[in-house]
């Protein structure tokens, strides 16, 4: 084009003069960016020196050939519109085909798209690729692939085995099992992760008494334990707390029945074992039980459950950092384990034990289904339970095995797939369905790739954990062994654990990123328990009220909590009747298909809308991670603590500056969509620097302002401790129960964290350092 105006203007005898500027300002409730476009002759360098105005005027003009030169001049500039409209036309077509559909019906590019133009701008000749795929004929692949027959083979592996606890033959078995697996579907890359890490075995002495009259009488020796109890023997009164939550707490304390140097008994449910045991230390408890409650988990009258009591997730010995050989283990443990012993019983066990307290009985709905319950002994009773705890620690090496199909366009950009597979029984519902889909998924986008031309533009990591059992060990060991790298490449983990509880209800749990694209998704799969309806006619339009927060159970959780990454974990289940052998000897494969009849089909269903995930995450050119969804959370949240408003300012505090910061980040949200819509879709470079705001926002809400190792879950939305938001608000609302009971300096320190992390997320999302505004 340049030589082409410049041709233009020698024939008229002088230099283009037009100068053409275009400004689209943005400014929108403070938002100062702008954009400027301009079009102008580059001045050059030697070039023609314009006549001067008397020579054009002494020259004659020329008579023969002024209506030829007319004729030349005009069938050029013809010619020059004509090209221009071909190469215009051409382009507008190739730009169509390209376009993202948002709404996952439309036809939508596979493959990476390719440069049609060189670095130096000059067009060059198209190559031929292989046939294009477009998305919703990659969905529908998917779900043709997906076999129940493989997942049923899958899942059968662990059939006949008692046992697959972490680090032991079986689970070391399972672990080349599935490294041959991932060998055999060709997968780009098979490797293992090796981890050397502490845990506890079951003593040989665990005993649980009652002691009456100077006779001490036995009541238990368990099969199962909790893993990282303190080993002691004590012995205090019995006071029961229903499922040992805080407000259960509360209850007995209002009771005025004082628990210090008590021993806690509680039922399964709601919260994890380790929060029961947790909140049972604060009030003083010496020891705790934990059993199952008939009314919750129906014929396991003799069963024991086996479990945890760490506070948090990986190797409590070595917290905040990984468990690789070379690591020299510092001197210190995690603040989350027990410092008390903890054992769990059998409800039968439970009954014995409440039939010999003579205190006040149980509220109606604390009962759990067993007859006779009670808060306590009386005053005059001379009972007292006596626990005995001797676990063993040992060192242990850990496996996690991992296999990747590499993206052709952004390879060092991953999702990952994960499931638990170590389980202290067979573990068919614990961790088997987990693992059953997390084969038969690699197997099929294996080959999607290798056979039907699929060209995934980012990377799909699968992984399967040792030691979940122990409290996402396995997962979070990895997390820190790469935490430097893995929040900055790795935008999304698929959680596959425990898909298939049940048949009645979904359970979700889910960063809001992934809200929009889970809606999406549910729309598109076939509900098996239904004929001709989908997951979505399940769920409901306001399923988004019901997702369930994620615990510390939960492997996704570190990756949301320590390592800010947006997460997705769901499954099938039957709400208000649990499937009563999870972390128990039985739970096995009969008893699970007892559960529910429709088990492979439900599988199939997990599997379709995990790979479905995967699939889309990493086969548009815009990453499907709706982060307007935070500026809703954040909205929310506003309006739960505007009520406090008042009582803040009579503390001499404010909320305003708090609610300055989710303005920042509402605004900075419209900036960044914005910049999406007016961006180039084909210009990589500019596409990649958009998606990675996108992907640094879960992270951004990790409070900077505290550090990993003594605060390693500082998600403000999801994480544990005084920093989150939901901590902030408990605080508040005590402001309305007893105002003097509110530490202030504590809430200063609350606002200001909350506030300032918010800050830093708006910034982070508006991109570059001059686009920010730092008012505040």
């Amino acid at each position: 084009m340049d030589h082409a105006r410049a041709a233009i203007s020698n024939l008229f005898g002088g230099e283009p003069t037009s100068y053409t500027r275009f400004s689209i300002a943005r400014q929108m409730d403070g938002d100062n960016s702008h954009v400027e476009m301009k079009l102008a002759a580059d001045d050059e360098e030697g070039g023609e020196i314009e006549r001067p105005e008397h020579l054009h005027a002494s020259m004659p003009s020329p008579r023969r050939n002024g209506k030829n030169l007319c004729f030349i001049i005009m069938a050029a500039v013809l010619l020059l519109l004509i090209g221009f409209l071909i190469g215009y036309l051409s382009y507008r077509g190739r730009m169509q085909r390209v376009n993202r559909c948002l709404d996952g019906s439309g036809n939508c590019e596979m493959t990476p798209t390719a440069s049609y133009f060189s670095d130096d701008g000059t067009e060059e000749e198209e190559v031929p690729g292989p046939r294009i795929l477009y998305w919703p004929e990659l969905r529908n692949m998917l779900s043709a692939k997906l076999s129940a027959k493989n997942l049923e083979t899958n899942l059968r592996q662990r059939e006949g085995k008692n046992s697959f606890e972490a680090g032991k033959s079986e689970d070391e078995s399972t672990a080349s099992y599935i490294h041959d697996q991932f060998t055999s579907f060709r997968l780009d890359d098979v490797w293992n992760d090796e981890h050397y890490i502490r845990l506890q075995d079951k003593g040989s002495n665990n005993q649980v008494s009652v002691i009456e009259n100077g006779a001490e009488e036995s009541l238990e020796r368990p099969d199962a334990y909790v893993a990282y109890s303190k080993n002691d023997t004590v012995m205090g009164k019995p006071i029961y707390v229903n499922y040992g939550r805080k407000e259960d707490f509360q209850q007995i304390r209002n009771m005025g029945v004082p628990m210090n140097g008590t021993i806690i008994i509680f039922r399964a449910g709601k919260i994890t074992l380790a929060e029961k045991v947790a909140n049972a230390r604060e009030e003083g408890a010496v020891g705790a039980l934990m059993y199952l409650g008939p009314s919750d988990y129906k014929n396991t009258d003799l069963l024991v459950p086996f479990g945890h009591a760490h506070l948090g997730t990986g190797d409590p010995f070595t917290p905040g950092f990984p468990s690789f050989n070379h690591t020299q283990f510092p001197p210190v443990e995690s603040s989350g384990l027990p410092r008390i012993p903890v054992q769990t019983i059998s409800s039968q066990a439970a009954a014995a034990l409440f039939r010999k307290m003579d205190g006040d009985k149980c509220l109606p709905e604390w009962t759990s289904g067993i007859t006779g319950c009670k808060v306590t002994v009386s005053s005059s009773s001379n009972m007292t339970v006596k626990l005995t705890v001797n676990n063993v620690m040992v060192d242990r090496k850990i496996l996690n095995i991992f296999g990747v199909i590499k993206g052709f366009e952004e390879p060092d950009r991953y999702v990952v797939l994960g499931a638990q597979r170590d389980s202290w029984g067979p573990g068919a519902a614990k961790a088997g369905v987990g693992t059953a889909i997390l084969l038969e998924l690699a197997r099929v986008i294996a080959d999607m790739v290798k056979n039907d031309d699929y060209k995934p533009r980012r990377s799909i990591i699968f992984a399967s954990w040792s030691a979940g059992e122990y409290g996402a060990v396995g997962a979070t060991e990895w997390l820190e062994g790469y935490a430097t790298t893995l929040h900055a490449k790795a935008f999304t983990y698929i959680n596959l654990d425990t898909a298939v509880l049940g048949s009645k209800h979904m359970k979700i749990s889910a960063s809001p990123l992934l809200y929009s694209l889970l809606e999406t998704i549910m729309k598109r799969v076939k509900d098996p328990t239904a004929d001709s309806r989908y997951l979505y006619s399940r769920v409901g339009s306001d399923w988004v009220k019901r997702v369930v927060p994620l615990d510390l159970d939960n492997a996704a959780f570190p990756f949301l909590a320590y390592s800010g990454i947006p997460v997705v974990s769901f499954g099938f289940y039957d709400e208000g009747e649990e499937y009563s052998f999870l972390g128990t000897t039985q739970d096995t494969l009969a008893n699970l298909k007892r559960k529910t009849d429709k088990l492979y089909p439900l599988m199939c269903a997990a599997a379709e809308v995990a790979g479905q995930i995967a699939l889309r995450l990493t086969h548009d050119h815009e990453l499907f991670l709706d982060f307007d969804r935070y500026s809703e959370e954040l909205l929310s949240f506003q309006e739960k603590i505007l009520p406090f408003d008042s009582k803040v300012e009579e503390l001499g505090l404010t909320l305003k500056w708090l609610f300055y910061a989710r303005g920042d980040f509402q605004r900075a949200a419209g900036a960044l969509r914005r910049d999406i819509a007016n961006s180039d879709r084909e210009n990589r470079i500019v596409r990649r620097a958009l998606n990675d705001r996108m992907m640094k926002v879960e992270y951004d809400f990790l409070s900077p302002y505290l550090s990993p190792k003594d605060a390693p879950f500082r998600h403000i939305f999801f994480g544990k401790g005084s920093y989150t938001l939901q901590s902030l608000l408990e605080n508040l609302e005590q402001l309305e129960v007893n105002k003097d009971s509110v530490d202030v300096n504590k809430l200063k320190e609350q606002l200001a964290l909350a506030t300032w992390t918010i800050k830093g997320a708006a910034n982070a999302l508006v991109g570059d350092i001059w686009n920010t505004d730092n008012e505040i």
